[in-house]
């Protein structure tokens, strides 16, 4: 079967309906997938491998999912459709139920006309480009599948246990009562914010809140400066005490203070790292080397062991597991919980925050005024197109050949009162540059500088 290639990505699979994904590729991928994993879980646990299968809000995803779950159970594979679910609610059913493997069919914060699959092995073990999508992918295209006996698909909703897992961190009872803005961005975050609403003290205020696939508003992506407008206006007009925004699948969260104001991920990192440090001084926290100066400070003056690891969540959760890292961030919004599984979860660190606000009886902006004030940030990325990133890389590299260098994700110099980190992008002919500095006069004057030098290297700010 001809299937293009392009969408087995790095981190899962994903391209446009129907010309890439429609249900005739969906069948095949799954046919795929239960084969590359019958072969993965040979030693495994049981003779009869059992798998579940979720999907977002999106309006072709239950032909998709109907289609991916027909071709797994094909290759005698049970399967248990769990329904609608947020992509952290896939690595915990997977994990804490004992199944083979799971996938949930979605596209993330991708535009409306976008699906995919997000594919898991036991003990919500993600894997990546290296590790099964690429061959997943051959196998999909080239290899003739036997007629098997089919495996049983049954359905099942796990929300509430889902629900009983997040309050085994934290005790909703003695959270601070507040009014919160919540946007899941119409996606399956809505209904576990409603089923906590009954629950926890304090109000939702809910912003795009319904179920809608279609995603009006557009890219459903709560990064982008356009999609920030909205809920800081709703924090001020009603006067809420914090805003929280998740993308359409739910593994990525963002935070708003009273004032409306958008807190930064990588901040956002330091502040669960701390909270996460207060119950377990001592642990190891795992951070991206973008921008790195507050998550360490936090880390050490909290007692906690920092470590700097490539960004990306297959390398993050090998590295949790091999360290016993209790907890790991990235500036994009992704954070790791040793005890979920080593997985990402948004609405978990929502959780975690709200207790630590809780802790501190504080506003919201006092959370990170100390950091903030102390390491200065764009509260962006610096994208530049290049025709060659490596020889830009290195040209930029000779300029600073006093600096502390680190080469973890592209290239990294770093001095005592200013540091960047310069990378090359996976997918497009661009670099990305990440800046922070102690003051703001050292801030804008480096960033004015690497930024001249990288358009004296032919590179057009984007």
């Amino acid at each position: 079967m001809n299937i293009d290639q392009s969408i087995f990505k790095a981190y899962d699979i994903r391209g446009t309906v129907p010309d890439q994904i429609n249900p005739k590729v969906a069948e095949q991928i799954g046919r795929a997938f239960a084969g590359w994993l019958s072969k993965v879980r040979a030693n495994g646990r049981s003779p009869v491998l059992k798998v579940i299968v979720g999907r977002d809000v999106r309006t072709h995803s239950p032909e998709i999912a109907g289609a991916l779950i027909r071709g797994i159970a094909s290759q005698s594979i049970d399967v248990v459709d769990v329904g609608l679910i947020t992509t952290p609610m896939l690595y915990f059913i997977d994990a804490s139920a004992g199944f083979d493997g799971g996938v949930s069919v979605t596209a993330s914060h991708n535009p409306a006309e976008y699906n995919g699959f997000k594919i898991v092995r036991e003990k919500a073990i993600a894997i990546s480009g290296d590790s099964g999508i690429k061959e997943i992918g051959q196998m999909a295209t080239s290899q003739n599948f036997p007629d098997l006996v089919k495996g049983q698909v049954t359905q099942e909703d796990f929300t509430d246990r889902y629900i009983d897992h997040l309050q085994t961190f934290i005790n909703f009872k003695d959270l601070k009562p507040a009014k919160i803005v919540v946007n899941p961005n119409f996606g399956v975050g809505s209904n576990i914010l409603k089923k906590l609403a009954n629950i926890v003290p304090g109000e939702f205020v809910y912003l795009n809140s319904e179920l809608d696939g279609s995603f009006p508003k557009g890219k459903p992506d709560p990064l982008l400066p356009v999609n920030r407008t909205e809920i800081s206006e709703l924090i001020k007009s009603t006067g809420a005490d914090f805003g929280v925004s998740w993308d359409a699948d739910g593994d990525r969260v963002y935070f708003l203070d009273q004032n409306g104001e958008f807190i930064d991920g990588y901040f956002t990192t330091a502040v669960l790292a701390e909270a996460m440090l207060k119950s377990h001084p001592g642990s190891k926290i795992i951070y991206d080397p973008r921008l790195t100066w507050a998550t360490i400070d936090t880390v050490n003056r909290n007692g906690g062991i920092p470590i700097v690891c490539k960004p990306g969540h297959s390398f993050f959760k090998q590295r949790m597991r091999s360290e016993d890292a209790l907890f790991a961030g990235e500036m994009s919004g992704h954070y790791y919980f040793r005890d979920n599984f080593y997985a990402d979860d948004g609405m978990l660190a929502f959780l975690i925050i709200w207790d630590l606000y809780t802790k501190k009886n504080c506003q919201y902006s006092d959370l990170v005024k100390d950091l903030k004030a102390k390491y200065i940030t764009a509260g962006q990325e610096f994208n530049f197109e290049v025709q060659d990133s490596r020889s830009v890389l290195a040209q930029i590299e000779e300029n600073y050949t006093d600096s502390q260098k680190l080469e973890i994700d592209g290239l990294t110099i770093e001095y005592p009162d200013w540091r960047f980190n310069l990378r090359p992008s996976n997918t497009e002919p661009l670099i990305r540059l990440n800046i922070e500095a102690k003051s703001q006069i050292t801030f804008n004057q480096k960033l004015q500088e690497i930024t001249d030098l990288i358009k004296q290297l032919g590179g057009v700010e984007k």
